[in-house]
């Protein structure tokens, strides 16, 4: 569990095709990792990620099919910056609110626009997610807890003051670019719970063998 409070931008130093996977090995900047253990969860633009190697200025982790399929990592490259954030310990101020690490969808940056020393982000979700995006809600964009200030259907705008731009990785945002969104827990769970015996019928997977070969995961 996060607080989509980002505490540092590390980098993407390596990244390896593994068995139709993917593993990653990201820098991490200024983010103490005195405290990480091997198997610890390191949220990656908001992807809840597994420290598998501590290499001392790093970490590798796996990237599943699932994570691929579901998120913008399939955009990542040697040399992107990413947002970094720590698991929640007993002792964290929750300064967000309470955030998963496991993408709901991937979003499109449409504009970008100052705003006095802020700068306004308007950004289209995927039409499956517009239902969660509420005015003065929360939403998780790279890893970041933001507050929605303003939702037109799937379209939903932001202000981002400069201490956010500075610290994450948003600065770079420029329209077209993908980023992951979670939606708010409460509202994804509270849908679940409404379904009541619907719930329990098999719904199918949006993961193909056909997306995991056009991204080069799968030998053909």
């Amino acid at each position: 569990m996060f607080t989509g409070i980002i505490e540092a931008i590390g980098t993407v130093h390596a990244l390896s095709p593994k068995g139709g996977d993917v593993r990653v090995y990201v820098k991490t900047g200024k983010l103490d990792l005195g405290d990480v253990k091997l198997g610890d969860s390191i949220a990656v633009n908001g992807v809840c990620l597994t420290a598998v190697e501590l290499p001392g200025d790093g970490f590798w982790a796996d990237v599943s099919r699932e994570t691929l399929a579901c998120s913008a990592f399939i955009d990542l490259k040697t040399g992107s910056q990413v947002n970094l954030e720590k698991a929640l310990t007993p002792s964290s101020r929750l300064g967000g609110h309470l955030v998963s690490g496991h993408v709901d969808g991937v979003g499109e940056v449409l504009a970008r626009d100052e705003n006095a020393r802020a700068v306004q982000f308007k950004i289209r979700a995927p039409r499956e997610l517009a239902k969660y995006i509420a005015l003065k809600g929360s939403i998780t964009v790279d890893g970041t807890s933001l507050t929605v200030n303003a939702v037109n259907g799937a379209e939903f705008e932001l202000t981002i003051v400069p201490h956010t731009l500075g610290e994450t990785i948003m600065a770079d945002y420029r329209p077209g670019r993908s980023v992951n969104l979670e939606v708010d827990l409460v509202a994804r769970y509270l849908e679940r719970l409404l379904l009541g015996d619907k719930a329990a019928e098999p719904q199918a997977s949006g993961i193909t063998e056909g997306f995991l070969a056009a991204h080069g995961y799968l030998k053909s």
